[in-house]
């Protein structure tokens, strides 16, 4: 499956309590929406944008035991069709057993009894689907202790059994390692980076001495720091910025999009006459 759906550039999550602002970005390359956010019709400030749209699920819990449900497939493929999405993207995860919702999205485990499920699973969903499936790193606080598997040798399984693109999370790469203190670098270096279809990136919290990805905090130092090591060593894949929750001013959000931008050695894109900025 192709991994150039998306134009180069930096792109954003698209969220109606900011849809306002991303509608300012002149230089906007793509937007991804919450597939489940979506009903009968898309909203007009989405499809006015005139950039290519993701349709993102978080609710087809691929590692489930279960199969997936055909009807989550459908909305996915359904979402797809009606903002015209070059992909459609999901999670390494799992939201429900038993008919029971998690709420979050939980870690597989990294079994090669999980990774058949989970390998089934997306050939159902891809075959449910009129274009490519990515599918998302996630962060996990903690890890299966029946883990036969590195999340690296997981992943690049993973890929190579059904050919999926992957989204690569940045910033859940940064809290795995320092929830578990490894290097960042080092643990981003061994995942299959040729498959990448595009990056996310966003901020997070620390709590009792764990750093939570909660996308309710601005990039920090060391996310930007690891994204211009992925850059430096030339990587360039589509990225966006992920934002869910105290969504801050204007400019405050045009700041955050503009230091991405210059870690990856982007032009930027936001509305150069705010505060007297240039490009």
């Amino acid at each position: 499956m192709s991994i150039d759906a998306l134009p180069a550039g930096l792109g954003i999550g698209w969220r109606s309590e900011i849809s306002g602002i991303i509608s300012q970005l002149p230089g906007l390359a793509f937007c991804e929406v919450i597939a489940e956010s979506i009903g009968d019709h898309a909203p007009e400030r989405l499809t006015a944008l005139g950039v290519p749209v993701v349709t993102h699920g978080i609710a087809l819990s691929l590692g489930g035991a279960e199969p997936v449900e055909p009807h989550r497939i459908a909305h996915l493929e359904r979402v797809a069709s009606m903002l015209g999405s070059p992909i459609v993207s999901e999670h390494v995860a799992f939201v429900r057993a038993d008919g029971i919702e998690a709420g979050h999205l939980l870690p597989v485990p990294r079994t090669r009894e999980a990774l058949t499920v989970l390998a089934r699973n997306i050939t159902r969903t891809q075959d449910g689907l009129s274009v490519p499936l990515a599918v998302e790193n996630i962060a996990a606080l903690f890890d299966w202790p029946d883990d036969e598997l590195t999340e690296s040798e997981f992943l690049t399984e993973l890929v190579e059994r059904t050919g999926v693109c992957l989204v690569l999370d940045i910033a859940n790469v940064h809290a795995n390692a320092r929830n578990r203190r490894r290097d960042p670098w080092i643990e981003l270096t061994r995942l299959p980076l040729e498959r990448i279809a595009y990056c996310h990136i966003a901020g997070g919290t620390v709590r009792d001495g764990f750093y939570h990805d909660t996308h309710t905090a601005s990039v920090p130092e060391e996310v930007l720091e690891l994204l211009r090591t992925f850059t430096a060593a030339g990587h360039r894949p589509p990225l966006m910025l992920e934002r869910d929750g105290h969504y801050p001013p204007e400019h405050e959000l045009f700041d955050e999009l503009d230091a991405i931008s210059d870690s990856a050695g982007l032009t930027r894109i936001t509305p150069n006459r705010l505060l007297g900025r240039t490009t």
